[in-house]
């Protein structure tokens, strides 16, 4: 009766919403379940949202994608001016920057009208005749989403292993492409990770990384031998704890093909095997350990370890080959700095390069392994990101490194690290007129409620007052250590020319301060993460940057969790929201390990099943701390088929919002939309083009709100 009740509820919603001139907002069925967990009680009116399957939940949220269609309407020509522009400053017809691996040049280029790339290689010399191993428009033809997972040519240069995603579930399908008569293998292995392939030596048996179609973690690595059925693969390596992520890759120096088991954060393992053995047994680098976490880079004999061990920060070692379990045996090359993050690093011949964070900003310094000598390349402005690019060839005096800024396109250099002579090799053009000295950026610091202070890259187009009177758009994001670095985008241009700054707000959680920066933004200190970006708008509002009734924020994933936070405690402060694939349903999906990578996030957030981890969550989960009070404007986007985030949490918390926000008195309505991408996931729409228009769909909302309607 329930059921039929609530169905014909959704029917008379869509009945309403078609028929009546003003929009009527869909309202979900309210079906109470009781849940409970260390002996306290929540209840939760939405939790059937999850059935996926189910025609009432469908119903649900095309009503919600109908909503948002009507009452967007008066800005529909907006949104398509805007994604007209966004599409008319790319370049078309554009191609990477090749690189050398092998025999080969390497490099990807796009066509007019097309969506996806093509990659392509030269032999040679880049006067050779163009191969084009994958045509992603062609493999794409007929998929409403398509994904190529990356792909590795063998050592001979002749076969390549490439994945495949067509559902946007990040399940892969794995195949084998003979790249001189273009034939592509019969055996196809299903459900494997993206890019965790490797060749061996011998030009036909190759390993892959498995995943559990139903949490897809990546669990098993298996080795297949080209022409066999995939049935009979051998498993090499199984992870038993789903704590881990694990991926596997061929080695830059390709003697090893290497498995790492990595737990978010908190301990990192590797197993190796030579290449040139393929039947033999991996062996592992040195055992896990809780609160040990590294990286490794074979070099000549020996290998490079990055590694927090007695080093809260990093610090770099290294250790001759069969000594790797031998902790005695690790010689210390770069010690620990409390002021600087060692991020990451690459190898040469002659030269080792390192990428470090200080003072929030990406540093590189390379050293001359022959002379002992280093040297920090200088980049010349104040927010910006620079970082290690692919550098596959070993033996070379050249570095290949990108950098972008607020204001400067995104750039390819190569480094002479012997001459230090400095070649662009690219950069991103940017269409339409783009003069990047039209263009401001700074960096500012907040101070946080307890003293801390945020670093806060700005950037707006020249003459913009700082009066309180321009809109602002404030992104962060702030989990995982991710750090969110100030780079160009040329779609953001369509809010800095019609007024707006736009800020990241460079909080806890992230790691653009070091890793303490990240410790102090996660578990049982995440509400630091919360606290930091509600002070950095009080910060900006009070400096005149902008004011509460011009104020957008925006984040996604766990940046969309940041957004339900922020709004649950400070709402007055903002105009306008929006939360992209926001996870937002916090206790109940980190008490349910059979939902996608739940297990994997305990270091992250903390495990409910714990009292007090399930006190703490609760208390600032957004969709358990909705409560009755005005809400600002929100616009909240989904998947359907989102593996990450699943799309009933931000349906769950909409649903629950229109029932709990107060401001629904004439005059005082405010917009709560949803919009569910029934075809994609996590990522959103695939083709180039395609996402600008999701692009356009934000940008529309906050501009309208804005009052900016040209």
């Amino acid at each position: 009766m329930k059921l039929i009740c609530s169905t014909i509820l959704t029917t008379l919603t869509l009945y309403s919403m078609t028929q009546a001139q003003t929009p009527s907002a869909p309202k979900a069925a309210i079906k109470a379940k009781e849940l409970i967990t260390n002996g306290s009680k929540r209840i939760d009116n939405y939790y059937y949202l999850n059935e996926r399957e189910n025609p009432e939940v469908i119903s649900y949220l095309n009503a919600e994608n109908a909503y948002l269609e009507q009452v967007l309407a008066p800005v529909k020509d907006l949104q398509a001016k805007l994604f007209e522009e966004m599409k008319g400053r790319i370049k078309q017809q554009d191609e990477s920057v090749p690189y050398r691996e092998g025999g080969y040049f390497y490099y990807t280029r796009y066509v007019t009208g097309g969506e996806y790339p093509l990659y392509c290689r030269k032999k040679g010399s880049l006067q050779g005749t163009e191969e084009i191993m994958f045509d992603g428009n062609k493999l794409a033809k007929g998929h409403n989403y398509y994904q190529l997972g990356g792909y590795e040519v063998s050592d001979n240069d002749e076969l390549a292993i490439f994945a495949e995603d067509t559902v946007s579930r990040r399940l892969y399908s794995l195949r084998v492409k003979n790249l001189k008569t273009g034939k592509i293998y019969p055996e196809i292995i299903p459900n494997t990770e993206a890019g965790s392939f490797a060749w061996a030596t011998d030009n036909k048996t190759l390993f892959y990384v498995k995943k559990d179609p139903q949490t897809l973690l990546g669990y098993q690595v298996y080795r297949h031998v080209l022409g066999t059925d995939p049935k009979a693969d051998v498993l090499v390596y199984e992870e038993k704890d789903n704590q881990f992520y694990m991926g596997l890759s061929r080695s830059k120096s390709k003697k090893y093909i290497e498995i790492s088991s990595d737990h978010n954060g908190v301990s990192t393992e590797f197993q190796l095997l030579e290449a040139s053995n393929p039947m033999g047994k991996f062996v592992t680098f040195l055992p896990r350990e809780k609160g040990h976490e590294y990286d490794i880079v074979h070099y000549k004999n020996k290998f490079y370890v990055r590694t927090n061990w007695k080093a809260e920060n990093f610090r770099l070692m290294e250790v001759p080959e069969g000594k790797t379990t031998d902790r005695t045996a690790w010689k210390e090359v770069i010690a620990h700095r409390p002021d600087v993050y060692l991020a990451n690093m690459d190898v040469f011949v002659n030269h080792l390069v390192l990428g470090e964070r200080k003072a929030g900003l990406t540093n590189i310094r390379v050293i001359n392994q022959n002379r002992n000598a280093d040297e920090y390349l200088n980049f010349g402005e104040p927010a910006y990101v620079a970082g290690i690019a692919y550098n596959p060839d070993f033996n070379t005096n050249v570095l290949r490194y990108s950098y972008s800024s607020l204001t400067t396109p995104n750039s390819t250099f190569d480094y002479n690290m012997d001459t230090k002579e400095k070649t662009l090799k690219k950069q991103q053009d940017v269409l339409g007129g783009f003069d990047k000295n039209n263009y401001v950026s700074e960096r500012v610091y907040a101070t946080a409620r307890d003293g801390v202070q945020v670093p806060v890259s700005l950037v707006y187009r020249k003459g913009t007052k700082k009066d309180g009177a321009a809109p602002l758009l404030q992104y962060a994001y702030g989990s995982y250590g991710y750090s969110m670095d100030p780079g160009f985008s040329s779609t953001r241009l369509s809010l800095l020319d019609r007024g707006f700054i736009f800020a990241i707000a460079h909080i806890r959680g992230g790691q653009e301060m070091g890793r303490r920066w990240y410790e102090d933004g996660k578990m049982l200190k995440k509400k630091n993460t919360f606290n930091d970006f509600v002070d950095v708008s009080e910060y900006l509002i009070k400096n005149k940057y902008t004011s509460a009734d011009k104020l957008f924020a925006m984040g996604g994933s766990a940046g969309g969790l940041l957004m339900g936070a922020v709004i649950n405690q400070a709402p007055q402060l903002y105009r306008g929201v929006v939360a992209a694939v926001p996870f937002v349903d916090v206790v109940t999906t980190m008490l349910d390990e059979t939902i996608p990578l739940t297990t994997g996030e305990f270091e992250e957030w903390g495990n409910p099943k714990n009292k007090e981890y399930y006190d703490y969550m609760l208390s600032y989960s957004p969709y358990d701390n909705v409560k009755q009070q005005a809400y600002p404007n929100l616009l909240v986007t989904t998947g359907l088929h989102d593996s990450q985030v699943q799309y009933w949490e931000p349906a769950k918390w909409v649903a629950k919002l229109r029932v709990m926000k107060t401001n629904t008195n004439p005059g005082e309505e405010t917009q709560l939309l949803l919009h569910t991408n029934m075809e994609a996931g996590h990522g959103g729409a695939s083709g180039r083009f395609q996402a600008l228009k999701e692009i356009a769909l934000e940008y529309a909302f906050m501009l309208n709100l804005a009052g900016v309607r040209e």
